[in-house]
């Protein structure tokens, strides 16, 4: 999942990989959609795509008013109200939520595979390469054998090297983009429902992430003055993707970027949470976004379908309006 960085001053984006913060933002490639594709006769979505290529958040919310104002939006918004309590384990296990109690434990699969793997390959290889004759037999296995000091040497000095080579290798897991699209695609749904504007999206790999855009918002973070109710709104989002895996698979693997953005958030808000104030929002917002995504379900899994097919943020809109 998506490294973070927090904003710096004066910039005009706030963006979520689940959640990130940069603004360096990609170009990102756009269709014009016409109202007359998916929207209903009379609605024009021109004002909305053009808000979205400006990369203008409060165009992009004036936009989709606008236009649930007419009766199209109709999902945009839909949930305003976030509203903290206190919450137990045993009510995400209630939900549906797989293994509750290890959801905060960070996944190791895909690292013990890559290792094992590496160990594993060039143990064999070396065994084999030892039936060569003469020096052959003892500088290649020698050599082949080095790999995976070599390895754990990259491990030790540059840990972010290390893991661009496991995320790579965990392409190979066949749940693997199925598990990156319903991440993505819990980040973004929750973010709309919960009205913050999107602005983009990637599911390449080492690249996964949702790009969100509020001004107002990233005022708050950058000055440490995040305050509860917007702490409460980015909680919720920030746990969606783990949520939306947490309802599917017994092992969440991509929930370490989802608990240190909320961490990240955490320590900029005011007032100072205690240690098992921030469990208890952790769970408490995993709880709410998983109760959102199980409502949304056929939403949710058209947004999949969209995005892994690359469609444009408006595109992705689309296809959450007209699922509902």
């Amino acid at each position: 999942m998506p490294f973070i960085s927090l904003p710096k001053p004066l910039s005009n984006h706030y963006i979520h990989h689940n959640l990130c913060f940069n603004t360096n933002l990609p170009k990102w490639k756009t269709t014009t959609t016409r109202a007359s594709s998916s929207a209903a006769p009379g609605v024009d979505l021109n004002t909305l795509q053009s808000a979205i290529d400006k990369k203008d958040s409060s165009a992009v919310k004036e936009a989709l008013n606008q236009l649930n104002e007419v009766g199209w939006a109709k999902q945009w918004s839909s949930q305003p109200y976030v509203s903290r309590r206190t919450t137990s384990t045993r009510e995400l296990t209630t939900l549906g939520i797989k293994n509750a109690e290890n959801l905060a434990i960070p996944s190791v699969r895909n690292d013990a595979a890559f290792l094992f793997t590496v160990v594993g390959t060039t143990g064999f290889l070396g065994v084999l390469t030892g039936q060569l004759p003469g020096d052959w037999g003892f500088f290649v296995p020698y050599l082949i054998g080095s790999i995976s000091l070599v390895v754990l040497a990259v491990g030790s000095i540059s840990p972010g090297l290390l893991q661009a080579a496991i995320t790579s290798f965990s392409s190979v897991f066949p749940d693997y983009q199925e598990r990156i699209a319903r991440h993505e695609a819990a980040h973004f749904l929750i973010a709309y429902l919960l009205g913050i504007p999107i602005l983009g999206y990637s599911l390449d790999i080492g690249k996964e992430h949702v790009n969100l855009i509020d001004e107002k918002i990233e005022k708050l973070i950058y000055s440490g003055q995040l305050d509860a109710k917007e702490l409460d709104r980015l909680a919720v989002v920030s746990m969606a993707g783990l949520a939306a895996e947490g309802l599917t698979y017994d092992k969440v693997v991509g929930q370490s970027a989802d608990l240190f953005t909320l961490q990240r958030l955490i320590n900029r808000s005011k007032p100072q949470l205690s240690k098992d104030q921030q469990q208890n929002l952790t769970r408490w917002a995993v709880l709410f976004s998983a109760s959102l995504l199980k409502n949304n379900k056929v939403i949710h899994e058209a947004l999949m379908e969209s995005m892994s097919k690359k469609a444009s943020v408006l595109e992705c809109i689309q296809a959450i309006e007209g699922a509902a």
